[in-house]
């Protein structure tokens, strides 16, 4: 019941935040104004954070703000530092241990941290790590249905188990167990009201509150048992490595750790003149490539050699959340490589959608609104079923 309480809330994550800090997405603008240039808005960025931005993205709305994400370092102990080897030191790396190797520096670990940012006048309206009433709360929602909570217990529970895989143990079980509910009521339903199917799909109102307990668990949950399922299958990848596995086998997307990663092309850094190109040169390309409405999000490049990577996500009511991604050379700015996800094959769109199965990202707001309904019935269902079953109990 908690879970699917948390879960029912935050369908909306990014609905809710939003509308709390309406300020840091949305911009006015006089009818003859125009954007800033991306470069320009980059250079202030760096210059005004002291960081490294490594991506920007364009939103189709032209009254919503642009969002720059940085590199900062991370505040750390001296104990947290990591370090950044050199290539020889790398080939060695077993034969000796310990943070003060020769050939080793140490680097704080760094975050990302998003500003948004009024493309008309420059001015950052606010970052990431700007928090209020709202995006407290919403972060207490994810805890609890992912952890139950467990997370903000700094002493263990149990012996030396992190009280933050305590709790994603305990509710990877409880979905688990969720979705076996679901199937099994499924199978239960049918045989009893295929016949009578009007009977199954309705509640008898005017009945004993027994009777319309029993409605109530069985009708809801035949309406949004195909959403539930949905959502309780995906769920314990987040819980168990073995169940992460298992499911990305059955998909038949699996490839091991070891496994070779693939390489993202380069630019041709010798024949270009080393002068990279404005960034508006790449939002055309991608305009050309992929032509319909969406936001657009640009990966900077991180050195000489790196492609430009854009991402497009269509925009719409009922538009697919799936992006589409170019890589484009920095200096000819010629597409070096497409990755078109309907043009994908079944198995690998479903496995890329995961996470968009699970909380309801598929299709714009259409699917959140569905999964909300779906996820305030789930949690009624523990709810009615316990009571369904108490009753028996004293039948028998």
């Amino acid at each position: 019941m908690l879970i699917c309480l948390s879960g029912t809330i935050y369908v909306f994550n990014t609905e809710i935040r939003e509308f709390s800090n309406p300020e840091l997405y949305k911009v006015s603008h006089t009818s003859n104004a125009q954007r800033l240039s991306s470069e320009k808005l980059i250079a202030d960025v760096g210059r005004e954070t002291a960081a490294k931005v490594i991506s920007i993205k364009i939103p189709a709305d032209l009254e919503r703000s642009y969002v720059l994400t940085v590199m900062k370092p991370e505040e750390a102990k001296p104990i947290e530092m990591r370090t950044e080897k050199s290539p020889k030191i790398a080939e060695k790396a077993g034969k000796t241990s310990g943070p003060e190797r020769s050939g080793e520096k140490a680097v704080p670990p760094t975050r990302r941290v998003q500003y948004m940012v009024d493309p008309y006048s420059g001015k950052i309206l606010g970052n990431s790590d700007d928090k209020n009433g709202v995006t407290e709360f919403m972060q207490l929602m994810f805890s609890l249905h992912r952890w139950l909570l467990l997370d903000r217990i700094e002493e263990p529970i149990f012996a030396e188990l992190p009280n933050r895989k305590l709790g994603s143990y305990i509710s990877g079980t409880a979905t688990i167990l969720f979705t076996f509910g679901v199937i099994t009521g499924i199978i239960i339903w049918f045989p009893q009201k295929v016949r009578n199917w009007k009977q199954g799909l309705t509640i008898k109102w005017n009945a004993n509150w027994k009777r319309v307990n029993h409605d109530i668990h069985n009708s809801l949950g035949f309406y949004s048992c195909i959403l539930l399922f949905m959502m309780g299958i995906t769920g314990p990848q987040w819980s168990f490595p073995w169940y992460r596995e298992g499911l990305r086998k059955t998909l038949g997307t699996y490839q091991s750790e070891d496994a070779p990663k693939p390489k993202n092309p380069k630019s041709n850094f010798q024949a270009s003149g080393a002068n990279p190109l404005l960034i508006e040169s790449f939002i055309k390309v991608a305009d050309q490539s992929l032509n319909y409405t969406g936001d657009l999000t640009i990966s900077l490049p991180a050195d000489s050699s790196d492609a430009v990577q854009l991402s497009k996500t269509p925009k719409g009511f009922f538009a697919p959340v799936a992006a589409d991604k170019l890589w484009i050379d920095q200096y000819t700015a010629s597409v070096l490589q497409t990755d078109i996800f309907n043009k994908k094959p079944f198995n690998e769109r479903l496995s890329n959608s995961i996470k968009a199965i699970h909380v309801g990202d598929v299709y714009g707001t259409f699917s959140k609104i569905l999964y909300f309904l779906a996820c305030l019935i789930a949690t009624s269902l523990p709810i009615t079923g316990t009571m369904i079953w108490i009753n028996k109990m004293k039948k028998s």
